[in-house]
């Protein structure tokens, strides 16, 4: 029996891959199709099943490819509806890889049609669960996702209560938990950087698996979620339905540029410039008007949230090497409609002579001499950093909810803006410097540099203790 978890750190996303005498499952496979083709080829197994655990919101997942390379069926759990062919199982439904079983456990809550699978060995004793959304390490999946004109998220956070003491908290607590997700996915709010665990550890440590009453769990669950980066819903609806073959969206991304035609289609109005370089790069210059989400960063979830629509065109400013990384990396959460990068990178923009737009990156050393005399001061980071600690000054403008607070901040006051490393801020700087400001400070190294500034530490204010995940 081989059981193999394939962990995506840029998407903090799990696949596996389950085989046994000949026979092969995986769960849950992102996009692209290559590696797991090559891996049943490498091992000599057949693809008899693709299990969905649910309609995933965060990727495009490589079901509906992986199927038409292989034949293999595609499996959903209990009230899944699907425009291509699937079977849809029932509870407790069993299938067959190879002489091992794998069982449908339905868990609504996370989304209606949420499901784990339990694998049993050749005994038929239980050895580990993939739980998809529903149980993470040290979390549970959010209960807003899915919400229908008929449900609010209390009432699915009401279905994950019964689902996960129903279905998961009755399974022996030597059976290994293997999620969907770890620490940094936007699918739950406190998870560990831990990528699997057994039942029973979690049963100790889980704040969901804790013997509280429903109505205490719904309100935990319900309590400090943050808005579902844009792309959330469509993602799951292409997840759905159907979508585009990864080859020709790679095909059409991978279209190297000249200085003149790339310039040409940035004036387009429904073209965004994304450069994805290191924030210091992007600061030091950068076309104008473009938005930087760098490539080494939470990038997948950040597209997401800045740019709301997936049918954008994107025109892409790479490390020289990483083009076909980053086209990539965007079709996996929908984003099909790069058209193509910059040939030579942003050194060939200069060499060109064109017009370069910078961002002013100061030290914490350098911000502290200014810090009396600062305008305006905004910590991007998210509401739970911010009290944990922050300045005095400082007005908690977090990333995340960027689309309400920037139309209401005075573009002529001087902007420092700082997140806790010099990542979310700069992202923000781009969006405001595409809006129309342009007096913008960022503070290299964010918080963290900040805190350890000698001469702030009057300025520093701490509210709680930071949480242990």
């Amino acid at each position: 029996m081989e059981v193999k978890q394939l962990y995506t750190n840029c998407l903090a996303q799990g696949a596996y891959y389950i085989a046994h005498n000949g026979e092969a499952a995986i769960i849950d496979p992102l996009r692209e199709t290559a590696p797991y083709l090559q891996m049943l080829k490498d091992n000599g197994d057949t693809l008899k099943y693709i299990f969905e655990t649910h309609f995933h919101a965060d990727f495009v997942s490589g079901h509906v490819d992986l199927a038409k390379a292989t034949g293999a069926t595609i499996v959903f759990g209990p009230t899944a509806q699907t425009a291509y062919n699937s079977r849809i199982a029932s509870d407790h439904e069993t299938f067959t890889i190879g002489g091992l079983t794998l069982e449908v456990l339905h868990t609504p809550g996370h989304t209606l049609e949420s499901s784990c699978f339990l694998l049993k060995n050749e005994a038929h004793e239980p050895v580990c669960v993939f739980t998809g959304d529903t149980l993470f390490i040290g979390d549970v999946g959010r209960p807003d996702l899915a919400i229908k004109s008929d449900l609010t998220q209390e009432d699915l956070a009401g279905m994950l209560y019964d689902s996960l003491r129903n279905q998961l908290m009755t399974l022996p607590d030597e059976v290994i938990v293997y999620p969907a997700h770890g620490a940094g996915s936007a699918c739950g709010k406190n998870m560990s950087k831990e990528t699997f665990d057994t039942l029973g550890h979690q049963k100790e440590v889980n704040y969901a698996l804790q013997p509280l009453t429903k109505d205490a769990f719904v309100k935990e669950l319900t309590t400090g979620i943050l808005p579902a980066p844009g792309y959330f819903a469509l993602n799951a609806a292409m997840n759905k339905t159907g979508y585009t073959n990864i080859d020709a969206v790679m095909a059409a991304g991978l279209k190297a540029l000249s200085v003149e035609n790339f310039e040409a289609l940035s004036r387009a109005e429904s073209t965004i410039v994304l450069d994805v370089r290191k924030p210091g790069d992007f600061a030091a210059g950068h076309v104008p008007g473009a938005l930087f989400i760098g490539i080494d960063g939470q990038f997948a979830p950040w597209v997401g949230s800045v740019i709301k629509d997936i049918r954008t065109k994107l025109l892409l400013i790479t490390p020289e090497g990483r083009e076909e990384e980053t086209v990539k990396r965007l079709a996996r959460v929908g984003y099909d409609h790069t058209i193509g990068y910059l040939k030579g990178g942003f050194a060939a923009w200069e060499q060109a002579g064109k017009k370069i737009t910078s961002v002013e990156s100061i030290t914490a050393e350098v911000f502290a001499t200014r810090y009396a005399t600062a305008e305006k001061i905004l910590d991007v980071r998210k509401p739970g950093e911010f009290e944990v600690g922050h300045l005095q000054a400082a007005e908690s403008r977090p990333l995340d909810f960027i689309e309400e607070w920037l139309p209401v901040q005075p573009q002529h006051l001087h902007v420092t803006l700082h997140c806790a490393g010099g990542y979310r801020s700069m992202i923000a700087a781009s969006v405001l410097l595409r809006n129309g400001f342009t007096r913008l400070t960022d503070v290299q190294g964010g918080y963290g540099a900040i805190s350890k500034a000698a001469s702030l530490q009057p300025y520093l204010v701490a509210e709680r203790t930071a949480c242990a995940n």
